[in-house]
């Protein structure tokens, strides 16, 4: 079963690294620096069939411009996304982000974070994907995007 994580972090390095455990995992990783630029973020509604989905995982570093990161998984809820496994990481979570991370339903990781503990969280996530459900071509909606990471 193929597997997809979408990935927001402006940092290069962080970007490239959780980039490169989802391409060695086997997963369609598409990376963006801003999750304005994510095609998710310009959705007017959730276009998911029952079903389907537009991605198994969103990586999403806490301070993006703007706060962006907290603001985009709540949009995607309020579009009526079925929400994809969703990680936020930081190395500084204030009450309040923390808070509001939690109510929506954000597994939360503290840089520097041990990779064991990410690895099994990704294990655990990989187990719970419903094999039936299919992936949203996003090349078919139009949706311009960042090429596919490689592996290795």
């Amino acid at each position: 079963m193929r597997l997809r994580a979408v990935i927001c972090a402006n940092e290069p390095p962080i970007r490239q690294f959780l980039s490169m455990v989802c391409a060695r995992r086997g997963y369609e990783v598409f990376t963006f620096p801003d999750p304005r630029l994510c095609p998710l973020h310009g959705m007017p509604r959730c276009p998911c069939a029952p079903d389907t989905v537009c991605a198994d995982l969103l990586l999403l570093a806490l301070h993006l411009p703007e706060g962006a990161a907290l603001d985009f998984v709540e949009a995607l809820l309020d579009k009526g996304c079925v929400a994809p496994d969703v990680a936020l990481i930081s190395g500084d979570w204030s009450p309040a982000a923390h808070a509001r991370a939690v109510r929506l339903g954000c597994r939360l990781f503290r840089t520097p974070f041990e990779i064991p503990e990410f690895l099994g969280w990704l294990h655990s996530m990989e187990h719970q994907v419903d094999p039936r459900r299919v992936l949203l071509d996003w090349q078919r909606q139009g949706w311009r995007t960042a090429p596919p990471t490689p592996a290795g």
